[in-house]
């Protein structure tokens, strides 16, 4: 039986090295340099590492839409800076 925090059963992971805890968002991104509009990877996140997962990502400048964990897109454009 998982903890409090712990993801159980059919639940998704955070992304985030050495989190535990259960993913509630989707960090959608790609890399605009190697993957056209329809490329899509994903991310999962808790919380907690959100925030984190996605300006790492933008750090990079990689097109980021975070969206509930689940709920898919079909693109990442390029973000107004």
């Amino acid at each position: 039986m998982p903890g409090i925090g712990q993801p159980g059963p059919g639940d998704v992971q955070c992304s985030r090295t050495g989190c535990t805890a259960a993913a509630v968002h989707a960090v959608n991104w790609r890399n605009p340099k190697i993957h056209g509009l329809e490329r899509v990877k994903v991310w999962s996140a808790c919380d907690e590492h959100v925030g984190y997962l996605a300006e790492f990502l933008r750090a990079r400048d990689f097109p980021v839409v975070l969206t509930p964990a689940g709920e898919t897109v079909d693109r990442v454009e390029q973000e107004a800076r």
